[in-house]
């Protein structure tokens, strides 16, 4: 089993990784409220899953305006600052890496989680169908309004103040969340985006934000710490393209170009069938000369496959991180994997997060 290409070493931009398997951003809404502060569990969470060669946090808000969901961690203010120092240290005292997941959410919002109670913000005032996470339920989703020209500024400094506060919380690097239906893809999308400004309209003006996000955040963190996360034709959050390929053949080109040091790329539709929609993914990593990070119903076998074939530079795992701590060594071993309870997978306490037992445990308790 160890005999592959999945537990050799790799080097990501300057950081060692001693395995290709990298733990996908999860969102677990765990955080403390009123202040969305990562909890005392969320150190124990992520510290437990530190033999990952990569850990990648939950997405985390820039600001409030881009919170979609309840307890989910942001990464603007001082207390949320603290709380991650104390989840990147431990991991660290383990030997591990970790990156931050950055969002701004968009139109995927409630107004009860808005500044002021107002309209969640997006390219175009077009409600998403769909429901959201708030007041310990699922909500219909609160109908936008689109932002303004003016404030478009505002969204990438809140961006660049994010990536300021993870550096100060120990983080090893960032990755801007540009996938599954957030605001940066909904800019992107033509399916989202009916704008007619220099925002709007045809692919370069669409790709504008993400790209100027970009930028923007590798300026602050390092090219060699910045990735960036990307889904060409995932329908959730009911975004759309009508032409994904030669819009996101620019995007990579764009990244490229910024010296990015991944793209994190979702194949097939998030956390569902591969082949949902014809894709060239080959593409992407032709145009991308950094590291190309694979994600979406990944396991040992596939994994393995596309590590040979050259597919791929470093696969990421979702739900079995989830309920394997110790994932790695698991996939090592070849030893059966713990079942994930979906019903603990949003919100709740220790029950679904920190309880998982490692292999060890499992044998002890034999």
């Amino acid at each position: 089993m160890s005999q592959t290409k999945l537990f050799e070493p790799f080097k990501l931009g300057s950081i060692a990784l001693p395995n290709r398997l990298v733990m996908a951003p999860l969102t677990r809404n765990r955080a403390v409220p009123p202040g969305m502060v990562p909890s005392p569990l969320a150190v124990d969470y992520y510290g437990q899953r530190a033999s990952a060669g990569l850990l990648i946090t939950e997405a985390s808000q820039v600001s409030q305006q881009g919170q979609g969901y309840q307890d989910t961690p942001g990464i603007y203010s001082k207390e949320q600052v603290e709380g991650w120092r104390k989840v990147t240290d431990r991991v660290h005292g383990k030997g591990g890496r970790i990156f931050i997941q950055i969002w701004h959410v968009g139109r995927i919002s409630h107004t009860t989680l808005q500044p002021g109670g107002g309209k969640p913000v997006a390219p175009s005032a077009i409600r998403a169908k769909g429901k959201t996470f708030v007041g310990g339920t699922f909500t219909e989703i609160s109908e936008p309004r689109a932002l303004e020209l003016s404030e478009i500024p505002d969204i990438i400094d809140d961006f660049k103040r994010g990536t300021e506060n993870a550096l100060a919380a120990g983080f090893d690097g960032i990755e801007i969340h540009g996938a599954n239906g957030y605001l940066l893809d909904q800019f992107a999308k033509d399916g989202t985006n009916k704008r007619t400004d220099v925002y709007g309209g045809g692919i370069e003006n669409r790709a504008k934000l993400m790209l100027e996000v970009s930028q923007a955040v590798a300026a602050i963190a390092g090219p060699e710490r910045t990735g960036i996360r990307i889904s060409p034709v995932t329908p959730a959050n009911d975004v759309s393209d009508s032409n994904p390929q030669p819009l996101f053949d620019h995007i990579v080109d764009g990244l490229n170009a910024l010296k990015l040091s991944y793209i994190h790329v979702i194949e097939g539709a998030t956390g569902g069938p591969r082949d949902i929609a014809p894709f060239d993914y080959a593409s992407l990593r032709k145009r991308f000369s950094g590291t190309y990070v694979a994600n979406n119903g990944y396991d040992f076998d596939l994994a393995t496959k596309v590590l040979e074939a050259g597919a791929a530079d470093l696969i990421a795992f979702g739900k079995p991180f989830i309920s394997n701590p110790d994932l790695v060594e698991r996939l090592k071993k070849g030893a059966p994997l713990n079942e994930w309870d979906k019903a603990t997978f949003y919100g709740g306490g220790a029950k679904g997060y920190t309880d998982y037992p490692t292999l060890a445990a499992a044998q002890a308790a034999e």
